[in-house]
């Protein structure tokens, strides 16, 4: 969904998404009162607070020092991935990260190792037009002697009118969802990458299932009821590449949509258009297997292609 903050979602060093909730997770609002940890607040939005300074100020001792040591590793994976330089890149940004400030806080918890903060309010990106009220949430791991900061999800609330008008009016059923709570698990580190001999993106458009996908057993996506491209950690690589793939229905839907995944190879030569090296389809009606592997080569044509000759 393209709303006031897509761009961040092309930044890596953001990862703010843009996402609406499913049926199902509308629907299963978890039974507990949501509760505000004010003391954890007040620690969480300090960490939060210099992360933002770092990013601001594109100072990169700070900002290791306030980033989760998973977030670090996914951080320069992507940008060696998209052969761009680290860590300037880590700070090319059109805006600041949102700021908290004038944000109500929701739901603030934390789970073990783990620490959830969530606000609702006028989410503002910086990037022109009104901010509507919507929904932001901040994830936090505790490491290295304290809180640093994970990730954050951003929810529009634009096709979710019903749960927006529900928070304005104080309910706060939307947020008690499990979604939104400390998940008491630490990411786990990534392998880290030492680049990428090719850029490559996977494109995946699945209306009414999942799809989750492996690139050269390094890459991990996952796709909800969407159509969303993101680039190949690792990259592609010179030969024989491997795609696997697992596909379910998600509930209330047939599963006979029409689906696409695909692979492209993109040159860092202007002009050159993305080649497309790997496709699987289903048109409309036709039922999907639940797993699957394929294979695409990067071979001489490629290359010839990719570097504009």
């Amino acid at each position: 969904m393209k709303n006031n903050c897509s761009f961040i979602a092309t930044i890596l060093c953001v990862t703010i998404l843009s996402i609406s909730i499913p049926p199902r997770a509308q629907a299963q609002a978890a039974a507990a009162e949501v509760r505000v940890d004010a003391q954890l607040q007040s620690q969480l939005e300090a960490v939060y607070m210099q992360w933002r300074s770092a990013m601001i100020k594109k100072n990169y001792n700070l900002w290791s020092q306030y980033t989760a040591a998973h977030k670090q590793i996914t951080v320069k994976n992507r940008i060696l991935s998209e052969k761009r330089s680290f860590p300037s890149s880590i700070f090319a940004l059109p805006a600041a990260p949102p700021s908290v400030t004038g944000l109500k806080a929701v739901r603030v918890e934390s789970v073990g190792a783990t620490a959830s903060a969530v606000y609702f309010g006028k989410v503002d990106f910086g990037v022109g037009g009104k901010p509507t009220d919507n929904v932001l949430q901040l994830q936090f791991v505790f490491e290295r002697g304290g809180w640093k900061y994970s990730n954050a999800d951003f929810f529009n609330l634009n096709l979710l009118k019903k749960e927006r008008a529900q928070l304005q009016g104080g309910n706060m059923k939307f947020v008690a969802q499990q979604g939104f709570a400390a998940t008491g698990k630490a990411p786990v580190k990534p392998i880290a990458i030492n680049g990428a001999q090719y850029i490559a993106k996977v494109y995946v458009y699945c209306p009414g299932r999942e799809v989750r996908l492996k690139v050269n057993k390094i890459s991990d996506h996952r796709y909800q009821n969407n159509q969303v491209a993101e680039v190949v950690i690792g990259g592609a690589r010179n030969g024989l590449n491997e795609i696997s793939y697992a596909i379910k229905d998600l509930e209330g839907k047939s599963g006979k949509e029409s689906l696409s995944i695909r692979v492209y190879l993109m040159s860092t030569v202007k002009g050159v258009k993305p080649i497309k090296v790997y496709e699987y389809q289903l048109k409309e009606g036709e039922k999907s297997k639940p797993f699957g592997t394929g294979h695409f080569v990067v071979g001489p044509k490629e290359v010839k292609r990719l570097s504009g000759k």
